[in-house]
């Protein structure tokens, strides 16, 4: 098993192209008071995790981040993620690195909740396998809310044809032993559509409602 002491970084995908809402940049979208980019980042930096690495346009020069793109844009989650692992070899921190790799889309408003059970679970993985991912109500995989070896997501990166472009995340993750770990709804409703960002702002305003009674 994992020991307590880990290191994480943290790979934040905040790019895509929102078709279901318009082209709108959902990472900007608001609930409970902050942006889902926002609860993201400090889901990250609550875990320690540095670096903290976003793929994206920069959307929010104020977050303390860093930055990157893929080429060309919109190549897809496997391309951005293989984009972000690269940016990490020029760091100098790079030979060592961190040992684990928080993998998050920013859709997410219970992204915080997310991490902390990502967090709290890897002590519990036996040492032969590469990571764990929550699980939605079907037991789908999540693959951008869970926790990889960094070793293991750079070799898995490193395999990935025209590094990654078009490619989708269960391609990276395909010979990597991933723990799927069934989870609360809460914690893997992502905003995909203006209904779900109504419906988490909903679900935000009636737990404020109810912390405060």
């Amino acid at each position: 098993m994992t020991g307590a002491a880990s290191s994480f970084g943290a790979i934040l995908l905040a790019g895509g192209r929102a078709s279901r809402v318009g082209g709108a940049a959902k990472p900007l979208f608001d609930v409970d008071g902050r942006t889902l980019l926002a609860t993201a980042v400090t889901a990250a930096t609550d875990a320690g995790a540095r670096p903290i690495t976003i793929v994206a346009p920069v959307l929010d020069p104020a977050l303390d981040v860093d930055w990157v793109r893929e080429d060309p844009p919109f190549g897809g989650p496997a391309a951005a993620i293989v984009t972000a692992l690269a940016s990490w070899a020029g760091q100098p921190s790079a030979a060592n690195g961190p040992e684990w790799t928080i993998l998050l889309a920013c859709d997410l408003p219970s992204a915080r909740a997310a991490v902390r059970r990502l967090v709290a679970d890897i002590v519990l993985l036996p040492s032969d396998t590469d990571g764990l991912c929550l699980g939605d109500a079907s037991s789908r995989p999540q693959w951008l809310t869970g926790v990889y070896r960094t070793s293991a997501l750079r070799a898995a990166a490193s395999a990935l044809p025209d590094a990654g472009r078009d490619g989708a995340v269960r391609d990276l993750m395909a010979d990597l032993a991933i723990a799927v770990v069934p989870a609360p709804d809460d914690l893997t409703r992502d905003v995909d559509t203006w209904e779900d960002l109504e419906e988490a702002r909903t679900r935000a305003a009636a737990r404020q409602a109810e912390e405060s009674s």
